[in-house]
């Protein structure tokens, strides 16, 4: 399996929009893959600016936000760089898109690091920031997951929340359970649109 990191993508399109997801990128070789599925923003914004930011911040409202229709996180200019970063990153790494892989479900669009730099320092690891990261996850896929595999992951995942969270992981989480809410009662009476 490789290795992925959970991060912010933020990309543009040509006329300058910004678009903010959350993403796992898969490194290979000394760079990483990009791999949004069709169809999406961040796929249309790669194709006419083959530029992004990976954004490293472990404020996970940024993760859950993006996830509940809360997608508007500041974000900076980088000098020389055509694609700003995220005003939460602790740290990022301009990626230039050097190839792509079109599969047709899942294009790869092949990266190599222009520039880095570390904005903050990272204090710590925290489980709850993990358990809202894994039930951002969880919220992506929802359309493809069972009910009880669904229930049995909040199940475990709540300890964390409910042992260490602080107000900014609470707030992330209570996101995410309302959206999970929404997508099993509208699932319970039939009304779900299968595109959310």
């Amino acid at each position: 399996m490789p290795y992925i990191r959970e991060s912010i993508i933020t990309t543009v399109n040509k006329a300058g929009n910004v678009h903010i997801a959350p993403i796992g990128i898969i490194a290979e070789n000394d760079g990483w893959v990009i791999a949004p599925f069709r169809p999406s923003v961040t796929l249309d914004n790669l194709a006419e600016v083959p530029f992004a930011i990976a954004n490293y911040t472990d404020d996970v409202r940024v993760f859950a936000g993006c996830l509940t229709g809360r997608k508007h996180w500041p974000t900076v200019p980088v000098d020389g760089f055509p694609v700003p970063r995220l005003e939460a990153a602790l740290a990022y790494s301009g990626l230039e898109v050097r190839a792509v892989d079109d599969n047709g479900v899942r294009p790869r669009h092949f990266c190599r690091v222009v520039r880095e730099e570390t904005r903050a320092p990272f204090t710590g690891l925290n489980r709850a920031k993990a358990a809202v990261l894994e039930l951002a996850i969880l919220v992506s896929r929802l359309g493809m997951l069972p009910r009880d595999k669904i229930e049995a992951e909040i199940a475990y995942l709540s300890i964390a929340i409910e042992k260490t969270a602080g107000e900014g992981e609470k707030e992330a989480w209570g996101w995410l359970m309302q959206r999970i809410s929404d997508h099993l009662t509208a699932k319970g009476s039939g009304s779900e649109d299968p595109r959310a």
